[in-house]
Order: C-alpha cells, then sequence, then structure tokens
C-alpha cells in the first residue's frame, strides 16, 4: 500500500475555525485526521503542502519511520505550526492502519486497559450562582466531574482581591451544588505572570476539594510550575501547550505536575503522546489530556485513553450538542460520564465532507482582553 494523496480540508464551526485532513492509499483505504488549529491556520495549511511530498509514494504503515524523518528534515526544532500539522498526519496513518487490521485503532497501541473511558465536562456561568446551576444541570446528565474558570466578566480590569474572593466564591457555589461525591477541577488557563500571584488564588479555592489546577502559569515557565507544585496542597496540572517527549521530559524531570495534560491534536499524534505517557508513568504523574475542539479529537483521545495505565481523565464540552458535530458522520455521545470502547475499524469516525464544504471559513482569533492600565492580558 502507498499513499496517493493528502487533502486538506478548512471550515468555521460557528465559534472558531477548524482544520482536517484525510490521506489517500492506492488500496482506496482512506484515513482521516485532525490538526490543531491554532489561528491562524493558513500556517497549518501550508505546512501540509509543503511537506506533503514527504509522504506522498510511501508506505502509511511505517508511523515511526514517517514521522521521524519529517521531524529531521525540519531544520529547526519544530513549534506549534509544525508539531499541529504532523500530528494530523499521524492520526490519519493509524486510521488507515486499523481499517487495513479491521480493528479499532487502540488495539494496534497495545490493547484495552480499561472497559471505558471517564470525562469531565466543562462548566460555565457568569455568577457564582449560574455556575452552580449549570453544574447541576451536567450533573443530571450523569457527569460526576467538572471544570470550570475561577474569573468572571472582565475580571482582567477588576482588582485582584476582587478576583480572589470571586474566585473562591464561584467553587463554592458548584461545590454546594454537586455536593462531595463529584468532582471539580480549575483551569487558570495561563493567565497569570507572577506565581506568587497563582498561590494565593490556588489557596482560596483549595478548601472545596478540587481535583485538579490547570495552568496555575505560563506552562514554559517549568520552574515555577514546580515550585507552585511544592508549596500549594492542591494537584497541579499543565502540559497542553508542550509540544514531543523532550519537552514534558523536562517538566516531569523538574517534578512539575502532578497531572499532564498533553493533546493528541498538536503534541505530535498518538504515539507520541503514547511515548509521553509512558515517561509520566514513570515519575508516578497520571494523564489527562487536553481535548476542547470536536468530535474527531475526541474519538482519537478515546483510543489512546483506552491503553494508557496511568489514564485519568478526558476533557468533554458535548460536541455532539453543537454545530460542529455535523462535520462528522456519527457524532459518539458519552453516557453516564463515559465513552465506551469503540468496536469499528480505525478511528471508527469519518469527515462529513458536505458539511464541512458547506461551511466557509471566517477571521478569528482569540480577542485582546487587557487590564485596567491598557497593558495586554493573558488569554
Amino acid at each position: 500500500m502507498k499513499i496517493t494523496e493528502i487533502c486538506t480540508y478548512h471550515a468555521h464551526d460557528g465559534s472558531r475555525n477548524n482544520v482536517f485532513l484525510q490521506v489517500m492509499t492506492d488500496e482506496g483505504i482512506v484515513g482521516v485526521g485532525e490538526p490543531y488549529s491554532i489561528g491562524p491556520d493558513e500556517g497549518i495549511l501550508g505546512t501540509i503542502e509543503n511537506m506533503k511530498a514527504w509522504f506522498v509514494g510511501q508506505d502509511p504503515s511505517r508511523i515511526e519511520w514517517l514521522m521521524r524523518r519529517a521531524k529531521n528534515t525540519m531544520r529547526f526544532p519544530l513549534g506549534q505550526v509544525a508539531w499541529s500539522a504532523l500530528s494530523g498526519i499521524e492520526h490519519a496513518l493509524w486510521d488507515i492502519a486499523g481499517k487495513a487490521a479491521g480493528v479499532p485503532v487502540y488495539r494496534l497501541l497495545g490493547g484495552a486497559a480499561r472497559e471505558r473511558v471517564r470525562v469531565y465536562h466543562g462548566i460555565h456561568g457568569e455568577t457564582p450562582a449560574s455556575c452552580g446551576e449549570d453544574a447541576l444541570a451536567r450533573q443530571a446528565e450523569g457527569y460526576t466531574a467538572f471544570k470550570m474558570s475561577p474569573y468572571g466578566p472582565g475580571w482582567t480590569e477588576k482588582p485582584w482581591r476582587f478576583v480572589v474572593r470571586h474566585a473562591a466564591e464561584r467553587v463554592e457555589a458548584v461545590r454546594r451544588a454537586v455536593g462531595d461525591g463529584s468532582e471539580i477541577a480549575i483551569d487558570i488557563h495561563a493567565t497569570l505572570r507572577e506565581p506568587g500571584k497563582a498561590r494565593e488564588i490556588i489557596e482560596a479555592m483549595a478548601p472545596y476539594r478540587l481535583l485538579f489546577v490547570e495552568e496555575p502559569v505560563r506552562p514554559d515557565a517549568v520552574e515555577s510550575t514546580a515550585r507552585l507544585r511544592r508549596e500549594t496542597r492542591v494537584p497541579i496540572a499543565t502540559g497542553e501547550n508542550l509540544y514531543g517527549i523532550a519537552r514534558f521530559a523536562e517538566l516531569l524531570d523538574a517534578d512539575g505536575a502532578d497531572i499532564i495534560q498533553p493533546d493528541v491534536l498538536c503534541c505530535g499524534g498518538l504515539l507520541e503522546l503514547k511515548k509521553i505517557c509512558a515517561i509520566a508513568e514513570a515519575h508516578y504523574v497520571t494523564v489527562a489530556p487536553h481535548n476542547p475542539l470536536g468530535l474527531l479529537s475526541t474519538a482519537l483521545s478515546v483510543h489512546l485513553a483506552a491503553t494508557v495505565n496511568n489514564f485519568l481523565i478526558l476533557e468533554f464540552h458535548s460536541e455532539h450538542k453543537r454545530p460542529k458535530a455535523r462535520f462528522v458522520d456519527e457524532p459518539w455521545v458519552p453516557r453516564n460520564g463515559y465513552f465506551d470502547l469503540p468496536t469499528k475499524p480505525g478511528i471508527g469516525m469519518e469527515l462529513n465532507l458536505d458539511a464541512i464544504k458547506a461551511s466557509p471559513t471566517k477571521h478569528w482569533n482569540r480577542g485582546f482582553p487587557q487590564h485596567a492600565d491598557g497593558s495586554p492580558a493573558f488569554i
């Protein structure tokens, strides 16, 4: 079997653009993949177009060899664009391998280490009360774990003491709503420059028994993250903005996290993520994959989670209820907070090209929040 073409697709889902791809073969087997859409996504599309010739004509089953050759061919260390582009192609190669063998991808990655995959659901609200109401609605759907922002609207322009007090009030409202039998995680979104502020807001929320606090400081600040882990009593999670085994090895060697959160759409793909999980296992660290983009991303993450000994929990945001669900042929739905393991060959999910082509892209970015003095704020 030989690769004959790599086709890319670009579509807007109502809130952001999405990038998808297909790897074609001369035996008619087509693999699907999804690179992370980083905005500007044109960088991803251009990179895939540029590296396409490295894959066309090659045997798609040589996944390790093809990925290593591509990385070595790039002169400088890979950044988010290159890692995302390669991740999407790698997904499709595994999809082809699973379809050719007639088995789900997770069977090729070591087989099932568990019978189902637990997920947590994102919750939202402008006020503490509305956060509690949203958590109750998700709890009624069967979820037993949730993740939320500690911040209310316009927090970057408010006094820090107010932000800290309001964060505690938001978490208290959710804990009161869902009770002690559910778990609550907090995502600070790498918004704080100062580790001291991160420590202060974590300690304000700590009495409400948190599953973890995610990205309390910038993820590239490995030493600051490690120091926070030593100085706080809440588990620290990070990793969505790190790529490849080398950066995760640096984080883990520094004892920088209790939980890592690599994203299969940009960390290098399924095999790279499997290696990252193995390094974490050797450091007694668990894995809660980052997964905010959509259902193909969820399917890939479920395959990975099925095989990983130290998997903890998977991010999920009810993508099956959102407009982006039309981009795949069969939206997966969790039952009582868990995904069943897939049974179809390959990834088990195909692209709906008609819906993708009928959803033209729009210019988008993450916005421009600022502090009260007009200086740009981290997002």
